[in-house]
C-alpha cells in the first residue's frame, strides 16, 4: 500500500469512527453547526477536516464530512437521515474518495425493509434491522444517549456487506486543551474485534459532547484529530 492510501485510510478511521458528533434533548431537533479540526497522522499534522450538520426540512437532516491530507488525497461523506423524537432513522448515505487519480465511491440505501449499498461497481441487498445507523450518523445518536445519560452498550452500524454491531464504554474524565478552548471531557473507547486497534473519543459536554479529541492506533500507525473551531449555525 503507498503512504498516500495509508494516509487516506487513516482519515477513513478518523472519519468513520467518530469525530464529530451532535446531539440534542429527545424531544427536541439538534442545532445545525460547523466544526473544524486538525488532522494528525503519526504524530505530524497532515491536514483539515470539517463536518456541518444542516436542516433539509421539518424532519430531514444532512450531515457533511469532508477531509484533505497533503494535497493528494481528499473524502466525502453525507449522511441523510429523519430525527424522529430524539432517535435517528437513516434515509442514505454516501462517500466518495481520491488518492491522487483513483477514485473510490459508496452508496447506501435504506428503503423500507431492505437495505441497498453500491461500493464502486458491487452491488449488495440485505434485510434493514431496526434502529440501524450509517457510519456518520451514528456520531449524532451517540452524542443524544449520552446527553440523555443513556449510552447504549452498542451500537448497529451499516456497512457495504452488513449491519454490524459495536461497542462502547466510558472510561472516565479527562481535561483537554485545543485551539478552541481547554475542555472537560468524557473519554469513550470503542472497542474492536481485531487486536492491536484502539480507537478513543473525548467528548465535551460543554459542546453538547461534541467530541474535542480522537485517537485511533492501530499496526499499521495512529492518526489524531483535534478542535480547532465550532460554530453552531
Amino acid at each position: 500500500m503507498t503512504h498516500s492510501s495509508t494516509l487516506l485510510k487513516t482519515v477513513f478511521v478518523g472519519t468513520l469512527l467518530g469525530t464529530t458528533m451532535m446531539s440534542a434533548v429527545a424531544s427536541t431537533s439538534p442545532t445545525p453547526f460547523t466544526a473544524t479540526y486538525q488532522f494528525q497522522h503519526n504524530g505530524k499534522t497532515r491536514g483539515t477536516a470539517t463536518r456541518t450538520l444542516s436542516k433539509i426540512d421539518d424532519q430531514q437532516w444532512r450531515y457533511v464530512f469532508s477531509a484533505k491530507a497533503l494535497g493528494v488525497a481528499s473524502a466525502q461523506e453525507t449522511s441523510q437521515f429523519k430525527w424522529l423524537n430524539g432517535q435517528i432513522q437513516s434515509v442514505k448515505f454516501n462517500r466518495t474518495s481520491k488518492i491522487l487519480a483513483f477514485n473510490n465511491t459508496l452508496d447506501i440505501q435504506f428503503n423500507g425493509n431492505q437495505i441497498i449499498t453500491k461500493k464502486d461497481d458491487e452491488r449488495r441487498q440485505f434485510s434493514n434491522v431496526k434502529g440501524a445507523l450509517d457510519e456518520l450518523n451514528a456520531e449524532l445518536q451517540i452524542r443524544q444517549d449520552m446527553r440523555d445519560g443513556k449510552l447504549k452498550s452498542s451500537y448497529l452500524i451499516t456497512d457495504a456487506k452488513e449491519v454490524e454491531e459495536r461497542k462502547f464504554v466510558k472510561q472516565g474524565k479527562e481535561s483537554i486543551k485545543t485551539e478552541f478552548g481547554t475542555f472537560d471531557t468524557v473519554k469513550v473507547v470503542m472497542k474492536h474485534d481485531k487486536p492491536g486497534r484502539d480507537t478513543t473519543f473525548w467528548l465535551a459536554p460543554k459542546l453538547d459532547y461534541l467530541p474535542v479529541k480522537v485517537t485511533h492506533q492501530d499496526k499499521k500507525g495512529s492518526y489524531g484529530l483535534l478542535l480547532t473551531s465550532y460554530k453552531p449555525s
